[in-house]
């Protein structure tokens, strides 16, 4: 890509001036970075979530390509500035702005590639999008290799289950039910207590089914909400 805008050379500033260097190593801790771990390699300029956030409103002169830089950058929190961008581009845009942020966000999605990341952008990008769409794509990034296409893909359907449509976190979920990522158990247990929080009977269903399967952390996080009896019982029925 070419030379960096004025205007992203200013954002970039201010994200900079922001920093807490001091922070960067327990980010990078925290966020698993070294050798053989899920964020290895990546950089931190040590900037709290709530300082990004604040940038993002001062973003509205940036081109799609200077959020493009950003997404591509070797540093987490300019990775997560772009994404913010997006989420407020899309939150504020247009039929036609949202097609291209979602556009966008699909494209660049190999760097979408830590928990936070996803967490912060799928369920307010690609679910809302595929709300009255062909959710088709999340099946493919569910059977996906790659660790994030699989949580963006389960991260997804917390927009459906906002609408009270629960059927594709189920279906994901059981898809899921094999993956062998810590991460992944949180991601899924985590929807299924969501779906849980509006509709027990549908949980329950699920934990009928499938209770066996679960691994343990998926489990746990699947039942947290329930009455501390009933998480006492799922979590006594014999593993397969």
């Amino acid at each position: 890509m070419g030379a960096d805008s004025a205007e992203l050379r200013e954002i970039r500033k201010k994200l900079r001036a922001a920093a807490r260097p001091e922070s960067a190593p327990v980010l990078k801790s925290f966020f698993k970075t070294g050798p053989g771990q899920y964020g290895e390699g990546d950089q931190f300029l040590g900037v709290k979530v709530p300082d990004t956030r604040r940038i993002v409103r001062e973003s509205d002169p940036l081109e799609e390509s200077d959020i493009v830089s950003l997404l591509r950058s070797p540093i987490h929190e300019e990775r997560l500035l772009a994404l913010l961008i997006l989420v407020r581009r899309y939150e504020r845009g247009d039929a036609a702005a949202r097609e291209a942020v979602v556009k966008l966000f699909l494209a660049e999605a190999c760097f979408v590639n830590n928990w936070d990341l996803v967490d912060t952008s799928a369920p307010y990008i690609l679910g809302p999008w595929l709300l009255d769409r062909d959710r088709s794509i999340l099946e493919k990034m569910a059977k996906s290799q790659v660790l994030w296409d699989r949580r963006i893909a389960i991260l997804a359907t917390f927009a459906f289950i906002r609408a009270n449509d629960f059927a594709w976190t189920l279906k994901l979920s059981e898809m899921l039910l094999g993956d062998d990522h810590d991460l992944m158990h949180k991601a899924v247990g985590w929807m299924l207590r969501e779906v849980g929080n509006r509709d027990e009977m549908a949980l329950r269903g699920f934990l009928d089914r499938h209770v066996s399967k679960m691994p343990r952390t998926m489990l746990r996080y699947a039942i947290e909400k329930l009455p501390p009896t009933e998480r006492k019982s799922w979590l006594g029925r014999p593993r397969a």
